[in-house]
């Protein structure tokens, strides 16, 4: 069965319906997997978030970023920032079935060879142990305790592994691995301020997936986040946001051939406000 991998949506729901027509047109039962930031920047959050949800088994998805601000802002824990695009989502009839079925939704996920995050993978963590630990944050936001865990989710701190973190502190730099990474300093720990590309980094960081003796190397990551890294597609890597909200495209990749599908975009965000 052809399978699809899609950028990062942030709320553009007519690029996303453009994009499904798209696919349909070649290969009408192709499955569906979305990278994250389903929601949020984009002018239509609430028929994004809808439609994913609607595709049911056809589609699968991990959570990103902005996914998580949504559920903290849903339960009062965060003030929206200036740019949140979260308001149709929050006054919605539907808002805390949409919020349940967001929850539930993984972190990472292995499939056909293929292991699915938002962000990144630490360079000290095996696939295998990658799709560990992100059960280990799963099971605390799919709790009757959630709320708990999302007060406690936020802040840039620890920012180098050590198998022996604990509580907070481990769930904590799981998300922000998981959710947040671009780079990595030379002793392995991340840097989760530097968002630009690759190119313009400064001295002393690396991309994740270029750092030496990465131990997920041996599994194709695919991921979104990075919209100033744009498309990459290497043997073991596949990077899929291309800057839907800012204005550049929305973009599916086939992940049995390689082939893509992009859907240019309006401008909805100016770049300074990432």
């Amino acid at each position: 069965m052809t399978t699809y991998a899609i950028g990062d949506l942030q709320g553009c729901h007519g690029q996303l319906r453009c994009l499904l027509e798209r696919i349909d047109a070649q290969s009408p039962d192709a499955r569906l997997i979305f990278v994250g930031d389903i929601v949020n920047r984009g002018p239509a959050s609430l028929a994004t978030l809808r439609q994913v949800r609607a595709l049911g088994t056809r589609a699968r998805m991990v959570l990103g970023n902005h996914d998580l601000n949504l559920l903290a802002v849903a339960c009062g824990l965060r003030t929206p920032h200036a740019s949140d695009t979260l308001d149709d989502i929050l006054q919605a009839e539907d808002r805390d079935e949409l919020v349940d079925w967001l929850r539930h939704q993984p972190l990472a996920f292995a499939e056909d060879d293929f292991l699915f995050v938002h962000a990144g993978v630490l360079p000290q963590w095996t696939s295998t142990q990658t799709l560990s630990l992100a059960r280990e944050v799963e099971t605390a936001l799919q709790s009757d305790d959630w709320v708990t865990f999302l007060r406690t989710m936020y802040g840039n701190a620890p920012a180098a592994w050590d198998d022996n973190l604990q509580g907070t502190d481990r769930l904590r730099i799981i998300v922000n691995a998981l959710t947040r990474i671009r780079f990595c300093h030379n002793d392995g720990a991340m840097d989760l301020k530097t968002s630009e590309g690759v190119g313009n980094a400064p001295d002393g960081l690396t991309p994740w997936f270029d750092m030496p003796e990465r131990r997920s190397s041996d599994t194709t990551i695919v991921f979104g986040h990075w919209s100033t890294l744009g498309l990459v597609m290497r043997p073991n890597l596949i990077a899929l946001d291309t800057g839907c909200v800012w204005g550049g495209k929305l973009t599916a990749v086939n992940l049995q051939d390689r082939s893509v599908i992009q859907v240019d975009c309006p401008q909805h965000q100016q770049p300074g406000k990432r």
